[in-house]
């Protein structure tokens, strides 16, 4: 079509995924995104808010009813338009990107940014997935994961070989990490299964109004409890948020599935429903345990000393099963292990779709280095604010994306030249809206979707106004993904 010297390297250079090496949506969306859900990192605060009453301030009816609206606006606000650009093109998502912030702009958003922020990740999830094997291993060594000095050098010995072999399968590619994550997130959906056994006894006699004055007696300086709208806004900022950048990399995933229905089911199954089973079943084992009178005195006592009461899932485990608390620790920390695959996929794709002449090899094993040397020296265990305040910036790159889809007739309009103002002045905004909760700068409800929303409207907005670079022609080889 014309001369792809005008478009940089990463660009030109791309290669759609073919259709041949294509498979259905239960053997690589579904899973992928299933094994994201069930790490523990993700459910264990499904009941868990600063104010009294936590989640379950209005009931356990009215938390579960806006889980299930925090997963069908992950699935259709942040999923369906970057799974259908990825399904459609074979494309990922540093490529799709440019049609929304140009063929340089693209390159830093959302492209370079996701792999920096998904090795960071790796390294989070390396620390405290290893300093949980230890603690189980080691128990008289009296690990902390939050001081880096109680950590043995076995352990860090276990955060190197657990980062290699999570950019490994990274780099093998999505069928690989699938694979990983079709068996170990059973661990996890059998452990909660098991929980909810050991607590639903408790969920009938549950009162919410004893448990906000229970929460209120344990810590009185705690915020007062949330209204239904409160509780809403805060499972939104709770569950979108931790699924923002998942979301986009749903270009990269959905562009191994066949057609839309993959697409669709791999999402409603992998996203809507893990969301759904996981941190349902989370949030009713802490209603349950704090309905029984029984485990909700030991609570209380596992509490004392403490800035009010365990309302994270995890830190009711040994309440709930004793003895058996350190394995099944030990198991969570296992089957953590493909969301750390999964970021190593989405970095690998990251750096080698922007740095295309570089060997993948040499550019995600030193990103794979950083993410070790964040874990071993303890400061990944310090810098997860850092990249939640990143992760809250992609509500408006997808609000643009979504925009920019729907005004070119559900295609790929192609890349955009330069820097297209219209998407980095609408990212810009959102972004802006997104971590002012997070600095406490204002209090945005339900900011991830509040901060989708400003960018989607800017975006439209400005693109109305004409501020949208022009596209750019594409080369033959790239021809048919704009149709």
């Amino acid at each position: 079509m014309s001369n792809p010297s005008n478009l940089p390297s990463y660009i030109s250079g791309a290669v759609p995924n073919p259709q041949a090496n294509r498979a259905p949506w239960y053997k690589n969306i579904a899973p992928t995104y299933a094994g994201i859900f069930l790490w523990f990192v993700f459910w264990q605060d499904a009941a868990n808010a600063p104010n009294q009453g936590g989640l379950l301030s209005c009931g356990i009816g009215w938390a579960l009813l806006s889980l299930v609206v925090a997963a069908l606006v992950c699935h259709f606000l942040f999923y369906m338009v970057p799974g259908m650009l990825g399904m459609r093109t074979g494309l990922p998502l540093y490529i799709i990107g440019t049609s929304t912030f140009g063929a340089t702009g693209g390159f830093l958003l959302p492209g370079f940014l996701m792999g920096v922020l998904q090795f960071g990740w790796l390294g989070v999830n390396v620390y405290f997935s290893s300093a949980l094997i230890g603690m189980f291993c080691f128990p008289d060594a009296n690990i902390n994961p939050m001081d880096v000095s109680t950590i043995p050098m076995a352990v860090k010995g276990i955060m190197v070989l657990w980062g290699v072999l999570a950019a490994i399968v990274g780099l093998k590619g999505i069928q690989y990490v699938a694979k990983v994550a079709t068996y170990l997130p059973l661990i996890p959906l059998v452990i909660l299964l098991l929980l909810l056994a050991k607590t639903a006894g408790g969920l009938a006699t549950f009162d919410s109004q004893a448990f906000i004055k229970l929460t209120a007696d344990a810590a009185p300086t705690s915020p007062a409890a949330l209204g239904s709208f409160g509780v809403l806004a805060f499972m939104l900022t709770f569950v979108v948020g931790f699924f923002a950048t998942a979301g986009a990399a749903g270009v990269d995933i959905a562009s191994n599935g066949r057609n839309q229905s993959d697409v669709s089911k791999g999402g409603l199954v992998g996203i809507a429903l893990a969301i759904i089973v996981t941190a349902g079943i989370s949030l009713l084992i802490v209603a349950g345990t704090y309905g029984s009178p029984e485990l909700s005195k030991a609570a209380i006592a596992e509490a004392a000393g403490k800035d009010g009461l365990i309302l994270q899932t995890p830190g009711l485990i040994p309440v709930i099963m004793g003895k058996s608390a350190g394995l099944i620790m030990f198991l969570l920390a296992i089957a953590a292990f493909p969301p750390a695959c999964f970021s190593s996929f989405i970095a690998a794709n990251s750096f080698k779709t922007t740095l295309p002449n570089v060997n993948p090899f040499i550019s995600v094993g030193i990103g794979a280095a950083v993410s070790i040397l964040l874990a071993v020296t303890g400061l990944a265990g310090k810098a997860i604010i850092v990249f939640v305040i990143i992760g809250a910036t992609f509500g408006p790159i997808l609000g643009a994306m979504l925009v920019e889809y729907l005004f070119n007739g559900g295609k790929w309009s192609g890349p955009r030249a330069g820097f297209n103002p219209a998407g980095w002045i609408s990212w810009l905004l959102g972004a802006i809206v997104g971590v002012m909760p997070i600095l406490n700068i204002y209090p945005v409800p339900a900011a991830p979707v509040a901060a989708f929303l400003v960018g989607a409207v800017v975006y439209g907005v400005l693109a109305k106004l004409g501020m949208q670079s022009a596209v750019l022609p594409l080369p033959a080889s790239l021809a048919d993904t704009t149709k």
